[in-house]
């Protein structure tokens, strides 16, 4: 006998007819996966499921920031030791921790290198502008304060070095802070700009140590 329409030949009710994707047996219905359920990949073959990291945001701002700071109390404070503590008995604080008294220094930091003065101040140029290249990829904010404060000594002392006695590229750099004594002894006598300096080198050796690049990112 002829089957019947929407019947199977051994009499039992066929399944409806099954959409795309969809697998039918005589005893159940199976559906499988629809194509365009599967993860969408990019071109590089990744899934749109992955997150991309966002860049770090640049941090140009604290570095300026921190510079300015830095040459701003830099020259007001010679300038101030300059009219008030020339030819003057030094001024004793702290109970004579600290002591202040106007001395001129043709070296670099903390009196070192005396006499090279014209060699310093073109270091002094070649480490600013160093120093302002590597900012423009600056996204670490530890870095940006290190080299904030080493930028902005830098910057402090050869404004002294071009527009101070006894000329331009040879002038003398102002000190004034003298540690335990009045005569730079047991420590040279130096100025704010080479504290700046010294705490920025410190702290960049120790973030290098660390492992972390100026751009934020930590090497393995």
């Amino acid at each position: 006998m002829q089957a019947t329409r929407g019947a199977s030949l051994t009499g039992r009710p066929t399944a409806p007819a099954a959409s795309s994707g969809t697998i039918v047996s005589d005893n159940d219905v199976v559906t499988a996966a629809e194509p365009d359920s599967m993860p969408e990949t990019d071109p590089a073959g990744a899934s749109s499921d992955e997150q991309t990291t966002p860049a770090r945001p640049r941090r140009l701002w604290l570095f300026v920031v921190i510079a300015l700071v830095v040459v701003a109390l830099d020259v007001i404070t010679k300038a101030l030791v300059v009219a008030k503590l020339t030819n003057h008995a030094p001024v004793r604080l702290i109970g004579g921790a600290i002591f202040l008294v106007e001395t001129r220094n043709s070296g670099a930091a903390f009196s070192v290198g005396t006499g090279a003065t014209l060699v310093l101040t073109v270091v002094a140029l070649i480490v600013v502008v160093v120093i302002a290249r590597a900012a423009r990829r600056m996204r670490s904010i530890v870095w940006s304060i290190a080299l904030g404060l080493i930028f902005g000594g830098a910057v402090g002392n050869l404004i002294d070095r071009i527009f101070r006695a006894p000329g331009v590229g040879r002038g003398h750099v102002v000190d004034w802070i003298s540690l335990f004594s009045d005569d730079g002894h047991p420590w040279p006598i130096f100025n704010l700009a080479d504290s700046a300096i010294v705490c920025g080198a410190i702290t960049a050796a120790l973030v290098a140590i660390i492992g972390i690049d100026v751009d934020g990112t930590r090497r393995r």
